[in-house]
């Protein structure tokens, strides 16, 4: 069973903490999952960047980011190369190292 290992967030989770996944779990759900309560504004459909992750080890074992998540990523504050939409990363079968960025900005799409 792959493990996330997630770095320490001031308001999220101020030690850190180690999580037993299941492969095919969304990130944002193993989060949740463990009491870690991670902003997900828009329902956890991919239309805001409020659950914005950084995968610093492990991301290359997920299927890359479709190109709808890189356009939502683009609003993202303090995006990176490595950073994910954590209810669109996909645990595969390896471990991952996960940082919460320090803020996350709510850009929810409203539905037309």
């Amino acid at each position: 069973m792959p493990k996330i290992l997630v770095r320490p967030h001031p308001d999220y989770v101020p030690n850190g903490a180690e999580l037993n996944v299941a492969s095919g779990t969304s990130i944002c759900d193993a989060l949740l999952d463990n009491h870690i309560d991670i902003e997900h504004a828009c329902g956890k459909v991919g239309a805001c960047t409020t659950c914005h992750v950084i995968v610093r080890e492990g991301g290359q074992s997920m299927r890359p980011p479709s190109e709808s998540e890189d356009d939502m990523l683009d609003r993202a504050w303090g995006v990176e190369q490595q950073s994910r939409l954590s209810c669109r990363a996909v645990v595969a079968g390896a471990d991952l190292v996960v940082e919460i960025p320090r803020y996350s900005l709510n850009h929810a799409k409203e539905a037309t």
